[in-house]
């Protein structure tokens, strides 16, 4: 079946659809031995595709991966100031996976990960409506009306958000936790709405779930294989 060729070359882990288009238009593509133009399609079963004079890789078997992102660590394949990205922690994996959203470098958790393109575009579309459940750690305040706040309807940056779901999870003399779930997923968003609640700095943001998946049984640092029945899941979130 034919498709666009960018999307080809990302599907088979050459580059992102948009570096793709990139390799493209310099002229580093053929089709069947013609030089290709971004727009023109191809069957990657039947046309012979080359990238840079190589036949094209076979497509990598789908893959989609959990993993628990450390602080620290950019949610990037690749960073021109040398900081350590999710790609570092997914080395062992052939092939390339695309990080499905984006965690700040200051934020931990659970981050899905695939070479899957059609997943990518579903987990991140604004339509996408697993919740996403927070851990925040605070040192200071009131945890019941930092709870109750947080649960207010609120305005980011220009979009009005579903109100979040919100609850202490622990108390202690050094600060408190709080379950916070949302819907949409925008970025920093747990972020922007503790500073909207006028809550104090946070001193610690984890992403514990997204939907059905959990960090359960996935070390710090680490990721684990997502199965068959779990991508079927994903796919079928509404």
């Amino acid at each position: 079946m034919k498709q666009r060729l960018q999307k080809i070359l990302s599907a088979h882990g050459v580059a992102s659809r948009r570096a793709s288009e990139d390799i493209i238009t310099r002229g580093l593509v053929r089709v069947n031995g013609q030089i290709a133009h971004v727009g023109d399609s191809a069957d990657p079963d039947t046309d012979a595709i080359e990238v840079c004079g190589r036949p094209l890789a076979v497509r990598p078997e789908p893959l989609t991966v959990l993993l628990h992102k450390p602080r620290g660590v950019v949610t990037t394949m690749s960073d021109e100031k040398g900081r350590r990205t999710v790609r570092d922690l997914v080395s062992g994996v052939p092939g390339r996976l695309t990080p499905a959203g984006r965690l700040d470098i200051s934020t931990e958790g659970l981050l899905l990960m695939s070479n899957d393109g059609d997943l990518i575009r579903r987990l991140t579309h604004p339509s996408f409506a697993l919740d996403k459940e927070y851990h925040v750690w605070l040192k200071e305040g009131d945890p019941d009306a930092a709870a109750r706040a947080l649960a207010q309807p609120m305005t980011i940056e220009g979009h009005q958000i579903r109100p979040a779901r919100v609850s202490v999870v622990r108390r202690s003399e050094d600060g408190f936790v709080l379950s916070v779930v949302i819907h949409e997923g925008r970025h920093h968003q747990v972020r922007l709405m503790c500073q909207q609640a006028e809550l104090a700095v946070v001193s610690r943001l984890c992403r514990v779930r997204v939907g059905f998946l959990t960090l359960q049984g996935v070390p710090y640092g680490h990721w684990r294989k997502l199965t068959p029945y779990e991508v079927k899941r994903l796919k079928a979130a509404e």
